[in-house]
């Protein structure tokens, strides 16, 4: 078969596509035949060498890869056969093997999966549509909210923008250039605005029409993210997930006082606080892809070989919605 292998940490181009031995699944485990695979921005991370949050850097030489969907093809020891030939998704932890033909996976952390669901879809629920349902639970969205979202054509910003508009929400999100602000209308955003543009805060301004921002969700961090602060009225709310400009926003207790604010970060022990965790989230997600109430953004895949080039493009920020590889 053949995966992605990576001897050092680095540049895109320390990701090669090599030929390697078929994995033999262990006790509790499965081999899946990958049909998508999924891309983080913490794979990037990862490559580049430099440790995010808890998680350790892997030992070299490793294949990266986090999230799969395919149909399992081998058990390993005290599994049930039933699972054998079931078309499954999973998500298997950092640096755990993804970017292949075949990828290893605990039976526990199978989910499985309708044939109607795209493995594409499945790959972008399991671990990005888990995040969203984790951080729209911490934002409570209702009806009476007037909704900013940065970063709203991406995999996390697509989805919010759908819950948020799906609750009754007012929404206007916020994207960088053209294409990404008419694929954050198509999501269905009231309204979109370009935040690369240098009036950006005035047409945030126009295309809420006179109404006070009450909840600001927010990955980017940086100047954009503080923009959209700044525009947050009096009782508003600011729910942060993540910095993808390289660094958080950033706030003060006066900042807060001295409109009422409340500022909270989802991410972290809070996202995994609810009753079973993480995987309670990840199958809540898959329910509502099957469902047809959530619809993941996800562009044309790149191939497994091209993995190299969809983390350029990656860090770029050249992509919308959730990279995927498929074999």
């Amino acid at each position: 078969m053949h995966a992605i292998r990576q001897h050092e940490f680095g540049p895109p181009e320390t990701l090669r596509y090599q030929e390697v031995p078929d994995p033999m699944p262990p006790a509790g485990h499965v081999r899946i035949a990958v049909e998508a695979a999924g891309v983080h921005l913490v794979d990037t991370a990862i490559r580049r060498g430099e440790a995010r949050g808890p998680f350790p850097l892997p030992d070299l030489p490793m294949t990266p890869g986090r999230e799969v969907a395919g149909r399992v093809d081998r058990l390993g020891p005290d599994v049930e056969d039933a699972w054998l030939g079931r078309r499954v998704v999973a998500h298997l932890g950092i640096a755990s093997g993804g970017y292949a033909d075949r990828a290893v996976a605990p039976a526990t952390a199978l989910h499985e999966l309708p044939d109607h669901l795209a493995a594409e879809a499945a790959v972008a629920m399991v671990g990005t549509g888990r995040t969203a349902l984790g951080v729209l639970d911490t934002a409570a969205v209702t009806d009476d909210d007037v909704v900013l979202v940065t970063a709203a054509a991406g995999g996390l910003g697509s989805l919010f923008v759908q819950a948020a508009r799906q609750a009754g929400a007012v929404v206007v999100g916020l994207a960088g250039g053209p294409r990404k602000v008419e694929l954050v209308r198509r999501q269905g955003a009231d309204a979109a605005v370009d935040y690369l543009r240098p009036d950006a805060v005035d047409q945030a301004r126009a295309a809420l029409e006179g109404r006070s921002p009450t909840l600001l969700l927010d990955g980017v961090g940086g100047d954009t993210a503080r923009a959209a602060f700044d525009l947050l009225g009096p009782g508003g709310r600011v729910v942060m997930y993540g910095a993808a400009s390289g660094r958080p926003l950033q706030l003060t207790t006066g900042d807060l006082v001295a409109r009422s604010l409340a500022a909270t970060w989802a991410l972290g022990p809070r996202l995994a606080s609810g009753p079973d965790g993480m995987r309670a989230l990840a199958s809540r997600a898959l329910a509502e892809a099957a469902a047809g109430r959530l619809v993941p953004l996800v562009e044309s895949p790149f191939p497994l070989a091209e993995a190299a080039a969809a983390h350029a493009a990656l860090e770029s920020r050249a992509t919308a919605g959730k990279v995927v590889l498929v074999p």
